[in-house]
């Protein structure tokens, strides 16, 4: 029997998973679990999410079945995936204690996707140190399954490269090969980042520019119909432009059909084309994708005792991989003084 290669991966329950996660990572999951060739350990990093929501941990709490619906609805199946709570496995703790002694603060604060997060987040001056620390928790969380693929937004490249670090590192002062450096997966070019519907570069949930892979089609087309395109395309007859208009940057990653997409550029940009129809057009091009992940949700909706259920097992599965590599960085370190 070959054994399979390990994926690690997850997100934070601070809300239901958006169209942003879906192209950024979920999709890119789906299908590497779909190829027998990997065993993916999917984690719901509430800890993580406590970094900056410690005071609301309700908020958390509300989202944890959320996020397990969404992972349901798009095609994730703990048959073969395996599904977990971070705050579930002591040994990631752990194994974080020890790699926080092997990184500077200064490493941490240049960390491009972690200086990117505190502006927007507003911490200037009073950064949890949890939050600053994040890059650490996640190389614990990768390595503790020995993950040799992430598959993530591009946006996360700076933290695979600080745990691949973290690995080396390891490695070189405690003499060894325990840890295995991960490599990221990444959606293909161009459909990294899903802007918001309001032209921000980044569909989040605290932004309030989201489409919820969990909204009905009435609310999806309210929000398609409210997209930012081309502010000086009044009139129908006027040239628009395509270059940062989000109906557009839409179509170019949902819409199959890109001869189609190609033609409602060039009649766009002449002028004659309006914002109605192409926002209609964009619409029926999401519904082909979102219906079926809406239904299959609403289905696993009606027995949430199943699904809490999966995240028990995959917690109790999750812990027993996590604590043999626990037991063998403290073999390495020298932890283990009473091990017979």
């Amino acid at each position: 029997m070959i054994k399979k290669k390990v994926i690690l991966t997850g997100d934070r329950p601070t809300g239901k998973l958006h169209v942003g996660h879906y192209i950024g990572s979920l999709k890119n999951r789906v299908k590497l679990q779909n190829s027998g060739e990997y065993h993916p350990f999917i984690m719901i990093a509430d800890t993580q999410a406590l970094t900056d929501n410690a005071r609301n941990p309700e908020k958390i709490q509300k989202s944890l079945t959320q996020v397990a619906l969404d992972y349901l609805a798009v095609g994730i199946n703990p048959e073969i995936s395996t599904v977990f709570i971070q705050s579930q496995i002591p040994a990631l703790f752990e194994l974080t204690a020890y790699y926080m002694d092997l990184v500077t603060v200064s490493r941490l604060e240049r960390n491009p996707t972690v200086k990117a997060e505190i502006k927007q987040k507003g911490f200037n001056d009073s950064i949890p140190v949890g939050f600053l620390n994040y890059p650490v928790s996640q190389a614990a969380d990768i390595t503790a399954f020995k993950a040799t693929l992430v598959p993530v937004g591009d946006d996360q490249e700076p933290m695979l490269e600080q745990a691949r670090e973290i690995v080396r590192t390891f490695n070189r002062v405690y003499n060894c090969n325990v840890l295995v450096e991960p490599q990221g997966y990444f959606p293909e070019k161009g459909e990294g980042r899903l802007p918001g519907l309001d032209g921000n570069a980044k569909m989040s949930k605290s932004l309030n520019n989201a489409i919820y892979l969990s909204d009905d089609a009435k609310t999806v087309e309210q929000k398609v119909m409210s997209m930012y395109t081309d502010p000086q395309h009044i009139h129908v007859e006027d040239p628009g432009k395509v270059e940062g208009n989000t109906v557009f940057t839409y179509l170019d990653i949902f819409d199959p059909d890109k001869d189609k997409v190609a033609q409602l550029k060039e009649d766009y940009q002449k002028g004659g084309l309006g914002d109605v129809k192409i926002k209609r057009y964009l619409n029926t091009v999401l519904e082909k994708e979102l219906a079926p992940i809406r239904e299959r949700r609403s289905k696993y909706e009606q027995n949430t005792s199943a699904v809490y259920d999966m995240l028990i097992e995959g917690s109790k599965k999750a812990n027993e991989v996590a604590n043999q590599t626990l037991q063998e960085v403290r073999d390495a370190i020298g932890l283990n003084y009473f091990k017979r």
